[in-house]
């Protein structure tokens, strides 16, 4: 098989493999961790962007539709005014009362649409200050949001460029110190990494605790893993434990 060595590895060679493979797919995950976060931020803040160019689309249409209601009323206004110049004209020439009287609720009605009209451009004009300070602000959070967006990209841009060709080679040395571990440790070590929060498989043994879930280690098994004489787990999380001088 392509893991059997010529030579059978003694513990202590067995036990530096592992923990050579450890810190290899430490580092593996670092690296992993790194570039899959960016990603994930630059999606969100080129969606964040999007987002904003949406809402300075619907100001702007509101702006629009502010400005065709003003222009509206305006014409309206003059339209009024005309009627009212000619109803009034019309009243020097009326034959009686009746006629007079409706030409009088007619110029009534012209005036009322008139200030209806005052009314709405009055209104209207309010909501456009505030859509333009909307769209003023909405403008300048775009520019900055593209801003930092472009950052964050160059960013991913340049971490994938870098990352990738160290990833490669430290999965290359991680496939070479597979090769040098039997497959019962191979499985338990990925096993136990899989199961693991921090992934960590193989820990040292720090101020008499397990390096990894931190439960005390017992006088005479800190002499034994001292020793590199035989695997040996935490009793507690399961990860195999090496003593601090491993390098």
């Amino acid at each position: 098989m392509a893991k059997k060595e010529e030579k059978e590895l003694t513990v202590e060679e067995k036990l530096k493999a592992l923990y050579d493979l450890q810190q290899v797919d430490s580092k593996i995950d670092e690296l992993r961790i790194l570039a899959g976060e960016l990603p994930q931020e630059v999606k969100d803040k080129n969606d964040e962007v999007e987002g904003l160019k949406t809402r300075l689309q619907n100001i702007e249409a509101n702006i629009k539709e502010a400005e065709t209601q003003i222009s509206d009323h305006r014409v309206r206004m003059e339209n009024a005014n005309a009627n009212i110049s000619r109803y009034k004209e019309q009243q020097n020439n009326v034959r009686n009362n009746r006629e007079f009287d409706n030409l009088s609720k007619e110029i009534e009605y012209q005036q009322l649409d008139i200030e209806l009209s005052q009314k709405k451009i009055k209104q209207y004009t309010a909501d456009l200050e505030k859509l333009h300070e909307e769209k003023k602000k909405t403008v300048f959070d775009i520019e900055e949001k593209t801003i930092d967006l472009t950052q964050k990209k160059s960013e991913l841009e340049s971490i994938m460029g870098e990352t990738k060709a160290e990833t490669e080679a430290l999965i290359l040395r991680a496939t070479d110190l597979e090769k040098r571990i039997d497959d019962r440790l191979l499985t338990a070590f990925k096993r136990t990494r899989k199961n693991a929060r921090n992934g960590l498989a193989v820990v040292k043994v720090e101020r008499d605790s397990c390096g990894g879930c931190h439960s005390k280690i017992s006088a005479q098994r800190q002499i034994d893993i001292r020793q590199r004489k035989k695997i040996i787990v935490c009793e507690f999380c399961g990860r195999i434990l090496v003593d601090a001088d491993m390098k």
